[in-house]
């Protein structure tokens, strides 16, 4: 039984980008590279669906390349990177790995789909306080969209859609009841305070009874071995996930 890689689906939504713009997009960083590739829709659909566990090594440098991420970030199962990272000579796309392991924000999925669906965009929008600034308290905000399959939720800022310029969000979440649990990942913009730092760190929220609110606390290292926490919050704006809706959205928060 397969598993859907909706982290994968997020991150190409997010980009909004069609399956065939993606596959063109993975094809023109290849040619760029100089390490050119044969991508095309059905490939990128074989990985959305889970039919594929994970790329060549030749296309997870192109998914990087496209996406801005890790490969770890882009929701392949861990044993299979290692065997990536032992491939010398490429080889064929690897099929599913021998042994299952969990690692953090992943779940079996053997566990039945809760009730209702959170997929759509919503509003992300958290606090943090910055120690080389005084402690001044800044606010960080972003329309992420959010994918849902069975307990498990993703989600990726729109490409134009946070407070600060170039400063894509990632999370990886995990619905039981009421809680949502999970990690998150953020690269700060390259011409800002932080120059393009990447954070990441872990996330807790109870979600309201309406299906239209989170609530909750961010963890995260600071950059002298701290441990900093603060409030986070995701508003639903819209429960649809349509190219229009996506291109709505796709500005900065007010």
């Amino acid at each position: 039984m397969t598993t859907p890689n909706s982290t994968l689906r997020a991150v190409r939504m997010g980009l909004l980008m069609s399956q065939d713009e993606f596959a063109r997009a993975l094809h023109d960083a290849g040619n760029h590279a100089g390490s050119p590739n044969d991508a095309n829709k059905r490939l990128v659909q074989r990985w959305e669906s889970g039919t594929t566990s994970a790329p060549r090594p030749l296309y997870a440098r192109a998914l990087e390349a496209v996406t801005g991420l890790p490969i770890e970030s882009l929701g392949f199962p861990s044993p299979v990177l290692a065997r990536i990272a032992d491939d010398g000579h490429g080889g064929h796309d690897l099929k599913d790995p021998p042994v299952a392991v969990r690692t953090p924000g992943t779940q079996p999925a053997a566990q039945p789909a809760p009730q209702g669906n959170y997929s759509g965009v919503w509003l992300s929008s958290y606090e943090y306080v910055s120690s080389g600034r005084g402690n001044e308290v800044f606010p960080g905000k972003h329309y992420v969209l959010l994918l849902q399959h069975g307990n498990r939720i993703t989600g990726r800022s729109l490409p134009g859609a946070s407070l600060n310029p170039d400063s894509p969000l990632t999370l990886d979440l995990q619905r039981d009841g009421s809680t949502v649990t999970g990690t998150w990942t953020e690269r700060t913009a390259t011409e800002g305070y932080y120059r393009g730092a990447r954070y990441f760190g872990a996330v807790q929220m109870l979600a309201e009874p309406t299906g239209r609110r989170m609530a909750g606390k961010w963890v995260g290292f600071g950059k002298e071995f701290d441990v900093n926490t603060g409030p986070w919050e995701l508003r639903l704006m819209e429960a649809s996930t349509t190219k229009a809706t996506l291109n709505k959205y796709n500005r900065p928060p007010e």
